[in-house]
């Protein structure tokens, strides 16, 4: 298993963690193009927060990939990570590419909703009852990791990508919060 990112802190995270038994490589285009070419699997995370993922395995790449390889693109619901991906669904999840497998089904949780509520729950109900109880200022002045997920403010666009594609002016979170 190698796992490619471009966050340092992501990847020490890994190895220490897994103590070296995951191969953890700093993602560039010649490093990813490497393990591509060599994968029998591979699994495209991408996620740019309110934009739409960069298509990093190029038509070229896939081209050349060993033939009966996998590519599983868990960022379709953002675009797709890979040129070749198009969304799929549960019931008709697979399809062909240069004789690579292409799995692109949007909302994967899906599948199993029932674990991926509770998952969901575990990792959120703590913020709702925060915000439910002291309102979205608070809330974030306690949880700052909150922050990056404060989009709108009243009028405003908080988020530098969402501003960016309705065409809007950005204003930081921190400032529209101030207002409010």
């Amino acid at each position: 298993v190698t796992v490619l990112d471009t966050d340092v802190e992501k990847l020490r995270a890994i190895d220490s963690l897994y103590r070296g038994r995951i191969v953890t490589l700093y993602s560039n285009r010649l490093t990813l193009e490497e393990q591509v070419l060599g994968a029998d699997l591979v699994i495209g995370t991408v996620l740019v927060p309110g934009a739409s993922a960069p298509k990093l395995v190029t038509d070229d790449m896939v081209r050349s990939m060993q033939r009966g390889s996998v590519l599983v693109d868990v960022a379709i619901d953002q675009g797709g990570c890979f040129q070749t991906s198009r969304e799929t669904t549960h019931s008709d999840p697979v399809y062909l590419v240069h004789d690579v497998l292409h799995y692109a089904v949007g909302n994967i949780p899906g599948a199993v909703p029932h674990t991926s509520t509770y998952a969901l729950t575990n990792a959120t109900l703590r913020y709702v009852i925060n915000l439910a109880s002291h309102g979205v200022r608070d809330s974030v002045n306690s949880h700052p990791e909150l922050l990056g997920g404060v989009n709108i403010v009243g009028d405003q666009v908080c988020h530098p990508a969402v501003a960016e594609s309705l065409g809007v002016d950005y204003v930081p979170p921190s400032e529209a919060l101030a207002g409010v």
